[in-house]
């Protein structure tokens, strides 16, 4: 987003799926939203509390020198529930998803003609082992990817290390591709890579999850892909 807005203000909708790290520390640091123009309308789960009270606990001194309400331009934070929102012109249906530590919510977004879904982190072996071994393909998930262009989904680990890893809270490739079928998805996109994973491990992942899905395309997500919606 940053360079596409080539040194402008942000103005618009940001959606947490939750509250972990590494997927709110960025935002301070995000130049196009932390500015004097900047319009930013920030949605997380619900969980009982004020948003960036929820948010400042890991973002306020003495972890950090600022709270969240104090990010330049006009901050405003809002709780998220279950349902289908219009945001930023988009259709943006809400689900929540098992994942360890906090609530979780999975993404459905549709221009009306094209649609993704975004389930960047996900433990569906909380609900089950399903048919697989990889967890169950429920009821959320299903709702979810049902038919969309591009199902994102995490893919954080190989078949191998699930029953060592997997109480971190994560999912497999194997999974994703799984899901896309059940769902009738066009296409998976592999996300949350497993932070020491090299270059080379990620092409013999993406290699082992395209010969399980036969004819349904399989790529991995990296900086700066851009992909094309509406194709077929």
């Amino acid at each position: 987003v940053a360079p596409l807005l080539n040194g402008a203000a942000f103005r618009g909708a940001i959606v947490l799926r939750h509250l972990h790290w590494d997927h709110t520390h960025g935002l301070p640091f995000f130049g196009a939203g932390d500015h004097p123009d900047a319009e930013v309308d920030l949605y997380l789960p619900a969980q009982g509390a004020d948003p960036e009270e929820l948010l400042g606990r890991g973002m306020s001194p003495p972890h950090f020198p600022i709270r969240p309400a104090q990010l330049r331009g006009c901050w405003r934070f809002h709780a998220l529930d279950e349902g289908t929102f219009t945001l930023g012109g988009f259709s943006v249906t809400a689900r929540e998803i098992p994942h360890k530590g906090g609530r979780t919510f999975g993404y459905r977004v549709s221009d009306g003609a094209t649609a993704l879904a975004y389930l960047s982190d996900h433990h569906p072996l909380s609900a089950g082992p399903g048919a697989d071994g990889f967890g169950e393909y429920h009821d959320a998930a299903l709702a979810l990817a049902a038919d969309v262009d591009v199902l994102i989904h995490d893919a954080q680990y190989t078949a191998a290390e699930l029953p060592i890893r997997g109480h971190f809270g994560h999912s497999t490739a194997d999974y994703a591709v799984g899901l896309a079928q059940e769902a009738g998805a066009a296409s998976v996109v592999l996300f949350h890579h497993d932070p020491p994973r090299t270059d080379i491990e990620m092409d013999e992942l993406v290699a082992s999850a395209m010969r399980r899905a036969g004819s349904l395309p399989v790529s991995a997500a990296m900086a700066d892909m851009t992909i094309q919606l509406g194709a077929r």
